[in-house]
């Protein structure tokens, strides 16, 4: 009884002592009023409701200090209106409104009114605050801090009275980082070796192991699955049919730049702009498909541009997220509630992702031909770059030929059209020029066709060129029409006799360097792609057809025109010319732009070369490009969200609240990119940390991953996260290995993780690190780690996305044509690492989902775990687990020595450590009991009692957990 009552006396004293620490004892006025700590989360919880960023009643925001300051007079609390209101004792003045929530308590108006007399200093979020470099801590006992990170942590526990845990033993600790940095555990024989490597050379086995660690291919494919997280990566397109999506190479780009270690600014730069780069090699145009992971819409009917615009504020809201650690999607249909954001500013960032060549189709143009041996890169990158000035000087040369104001150009002024099907056309003259228009709904498959009268002078010609509009070229520009494809231009001279010549095409030569469609193809009669506004348009656009051989004209000639449009977008929106007029050329020097021997030898070597491009084995994958200057999309504000409501035209820029780019605009994504990796941006440096910390320790230093502004969660430890930041930033150089380096050899992360009551009864979450991690493992590590200890997980790494078994029932895919293919038993794809696992995101893998892995339908700045029976139900039953309890039960059959010995050793494989004796006896009594199973066989006998031991195994609770 005296025992119980000392231990309940101590557990009382710490948490007094825990209580005064940190704050929550100590009257307002006995210390300096912190506005973020102490007054923000009253503004927070009882007035931006009605007073913040969506809803700013009497004109009145407390998101922003200079509107705050109409009710503040700072030092003064007589004079303050917003006291006045908070301590009003009528119904009808009080604030808050008993209607809109309770009064605030004495103790908060004591912190208001303290922080007014003290000059209410006004700060923004901690998180937009820059992050300063703070003095390294003096602390007890600091012989016992291997790394700085240490002393931070180890002031905190000082001061809240709490004694750290022991240094866990060499296994236990192997075991941990192992998991963290390959995600598997150790083999028995790596275990073995750095205990007697530990116990003789101490912290010095501890540095090489991890440098050992860092270099293994599977710390590349343990860290991809968290940025692939951040980028929602996933082999299918999401939302319609969720048909396969071929992206898998930029997943391999992403271990790959981990095992590299590219450092985290460049790693930034290539995926939000590789395409912008100077002379971009093969990987990073690849590494650009970062921003093609969004959903796209294959399903008929449904508008192109509605969904493209989704994809743009889906890259608007995981930049933010992945990035900056900021809620930045609710500003797309206001200003952010509860930080400085305004809601133009959404619009101002989503402008930097506008302009690109991407829409939501069928097709997921502009694709790059990534090589399927990476040997072949280097390869491609050369013809790349030999070929991509090239082609732009060799259209660049072409179509100011045809532009040449030399070049006679005559406009047809006499022309008559008509439409088949249900088509109707009309003529008539629009600012100046004769123009054919289509009128209401057009017909899949139609051809217009145009009754030219050629001018009296017309001798001959050489050239036609063509010019569609949109029907509203003033409303086009900022809401775009559905675009057309020329298939197919027949062109006929029929002379005042009515004889006709048809007329042949050598080139065609369009406004843009690379269009998604190919205009020479508009020349062929049996084909249905050619020059093209695909599949918008908000410019007018240009193509000239010229001819292989001069066509002579008699006076009262006809040029007949018919332009066949044979595309259908999305099985419903008929890509069809809707507006348009002709121009005739006859000057020989049109034609030269064909048979000139310096545009004829530029083309051959540009055909020389793609053909060399072509012959290299690849695999097409979804890039970013932008589009040329002439045809970019202006950006708007969206009216409450809606794309369709647009309000002022803005440029691209970042929010005031975040320190401004560098330079002076226009801005584009590259822009953007350095922005991100500035020494200025107070938030990259420390969410990338933050991220890693919490992959380490199971909690980050900001608890809310996903949010770092003023309605998230404060850092546990302000100090460490700057510290860590900036020396990520500038000591480490950005990189990812040196600064986990740094995390696992500190004594914080080297600690036993047995819990002991007391701190977990003060700290059941481990925020104050007086233990080590000990938490449930990701999806992925559960399952690779039964492959591993069971001897079946394939050592390959790279390539397409494979197929483990999964249950009877559950693939039941939209489209019928996505296969799940699962290779026989014991085929190495079977048992491939789960980075490889095909990502569907309408059908998750029943593994990944029953242990909370994400769909990627959208970023995942963090798991959050559960527990449940399905996992357990998960890891008895599913074929995967099954078979690796197969595959470990005649690994510990064939182990050397008795049963006792092949047991223990067994367990001392699974856990890396040794059993205990009453572990060793509940082993053995497991297998006497599974042994007396009557089996067919003596032989099937003895394994069934060898599988009930490792399904025993298979399923502990500590091979879970790390």
């Amino acid at each position: 009884m005296f025992v119980l009552q000392m231990n309940y006396f101590n557990l009382v004293l710490r948490c007094s002592i825990v209580w005064l620490a940190t704050g929550f004892g100590v009257p307002a006025t006995s210390r300096a009023v912190d506005f973020g700590a102490d007054i923000q989360p009253i503004l927070n919880e009882h007035c931006l409701a009605c007073h913040g960023g969506v809803k700013q009643a009497g004109d009145l925001s407390f998101i922003h200090r200079d509107s705050a300051l109409s009710v503040i007079e700072p030092g003064d609390v007589d004079g303050s209106y917003m006291i006045d209101r908070i301590v009003s004792e009528d119904e009808d003045d009080v604030m808050p409104p008993p209607e809109h929530g309770a009064p605030l308590s004495e103790k908060k108006i004591a912190l208001l009114k303290e922080w007014i007399q003290e000059g209410a200093q006004w700060k923004q979020a901690w998180g937009y605050e820059p992050p300063v470099a703070p003095e390294i801590p003096q602390v007890e006992d600091s012989d016992a801090c291997r790394q700085t990170i240490d002393h931070f942590v180890r002031k905190e526990l000082q001061e809240k009275g709490v004694e750290p845990a022991k240094d866990a033993p060499p296994h236990q600790w192997l075991r941990r980082v192992t998991l963290d940095l390959t995600g598997v555990p150790p083999t028995l024989q790596e275990v073995r070796e750095f205990e007697a490597d530990a116990n003789s050379r101490g912290d010095a086995a501890y540095a090489d192991k991890v440098d050992q660690l860092l270099q293994t291919p599977g710390y590349g494919e343990r860290w991809a699955s968290v940025w692939l997280d951040q980028i929602r990566y996933a082999d299918s397109r999401g939302l319609g049919l969720d048909g396969r999506r071929n992206a898998w190479k930029y997943r391999d780009w992403v271990i790959d730049a981990l095992n590299d270690d590219m450092p985290f600014d460049e790693f930034t730069i290539k995926q939000i702009a590789g395409d912008l780069l100077p002379d971009p090699d093969v990987r990073d145009l690849l590494a650009t498909t970062a921003s093609r992971l969004t959903q796209t819409n294959e399903e008929g009917g449904t508008d192109d541009e509605e969904f493209r615009v989704s994809a743009v504020l889906d890259r608007v809201s995981t930049v933010w997220q992945t990035w900056q650690g900021i809620t930045f999607g609710c500003v797309q249909c206001h200003s952010h509630p509860y930080d400085p954001i305004e809601h133009d500013e959404f619009y101002e960032f989503m402008a930097f992702f506008n302009n690109t060549v991407d829409c939501d189709l069928n097709g997921e143009d502009p694709l790059l031909s990534v090589p399927l041996d990476p040997k072949d890169e280097a390869r491609a990158t050369q013809l790349d770059r030999k070929l991509r000035p090239l082609r732009q000087q060799v259209w660049q040369q072409e179509y100011d030929a045809v532009s040449d104001a030399s070049l006679q150009w005559t406009h047809i002024e006499s022309l008559k059209a008509s439409a088949t099907k249900q088509t109707k056309v009309d003529v008539e003259q629009r600012e100046g020029r004769t123009e054919f228009f289509t009128i209401d709904t057009l017909s899949s498959g139609t051809t217009v066709s145009l009754d030219c009268e050629l001018p009296e002078s017309t001798e001959q010609l050489t050239a036609i060129r063509t010019t569609f509009l949109p029907r509203d070229p003033k409303t086009a520009l900022a809401d775009s029409e559905w675009g057309f494809v020329l298939s197919h231009l027949k062109a006929v001279v029929v002379d005042s006799e009515g004889n006709e010549q048809e007329l042949e095409f050598s080139h065609v030569i369009a406004d843009e360097p690379q269009p998604l469609k190919n205009p020479r193809s508009s020349m062929d009669s049996k084909n249905s792609d050619g020059f093209a506004a695909y599949s918008r348009i908000h410019h007018a656009r240009v193509a000239v057809f010229l001819l292989k051989d001069a066509a002579k004209v008699t006076p009262g000639s006809r040029l007949k025109l018919d332009m066949s449009c044979r595309v259908q977008a999305l099985g419903a929106f008929p890509l069809v010319v809707r507006r348009g007029s002709v121009d005739v050329c006859s000057d020989p020097a049109a034609m030269q732009v064909w048979t000139d021997e310096r545009f004829a030898s530029k083309r051959d070597e540009l055909s020389k070369l793609s053909g060399e491009r072509r012959s290299i084995k690849s695999v097409r994958i979804p890039i970013m490009r932008e589009r040329p200057d002439h045809l970019a999309r202006p950006s708007h504000v969206f009216i409450r969200g809606l794309f369709l409501t647009k309000d002022k035209q803005v440029q691209p820029d970042v929010p005031a609240a975040m320190p401004p780019m560098a330079g002076e605009g226009p801005y584009d994504r590259m822009d953007l990119a350095k922005w991100l990796v500035d020494p200025s941006n107070p938030l990259t440096a420390r969410v990338t940390v933050n991220r890693i910390w919490a992959r380490l320790f199971g909690l980050g230093l900001v608890p809310t991953e996903e949010d770092f502004g003023s309605s998230g969660e404060r850092p546990t430890h302000p100090e460490l996260l700057d510290h860590l930041a900036l020396k990520f930033q500038n000591e480490l150089g950005w990189s990812w290995k040196q600064l986990i380096r740094s995390i696992v050899l500190s004594s914080t992360y080297r600690q036993d993780s047995t819990i002991d009551p007391d701190s977990e009864f003060i700290d059941e979450q481990n925020r104050w690190l007086a233990r080590g991690p000990r938490f449930r493992m990701p999806a992925e590590m559960v399952r690779d780690q039964a492959l591993f200890v069971s001897g079946l997980l394939s050592p390959d790494v790279h390539g397409a996305p494979v197929h483990p078994p999964i249950p009877d029932g559950v693939w039941k895919p939209f489209h019928g044509g996505d296969k799940w293919s699962t290779p026989e038993v014991g085929h190495p794809d079977r048992y491939r690492r789960s980075i490889y696992t095909y990502t569907k995101r309408s059908i998750p893998y029943p593994m990944f989902a029953a242990f909370d892995a994400p769909s990627r339908e959208f970023c995942t700045p963090r798991r959050l775990r559960s527990n449940t029976p399905l996992q357990a139900l998960t890891t008895l039953n599913d074929t995967t687990f099954v078979e690796c309890t197969q595959a470990l039960a005649k690994r510990i059959q064939k182990l050397d020595g008795s049963v006792d010995d092949q047991l223990c050793e067994g367990f001392e494989l699974v856990t890396s450590r040794k059993p205990t004796d009453a572990e060793r006896r509940i082993l053995v009594t497991l297998h006497e009991q599974a042994s007396q199973t009557k089996q067919e066989s003596d032989a099937e006998q003895g394994l069934a009692a060898y599988e009930a031991v490792a399904s025993a195994l298979l399923n502990l609770d500590e091979i879970m957990s790390k």
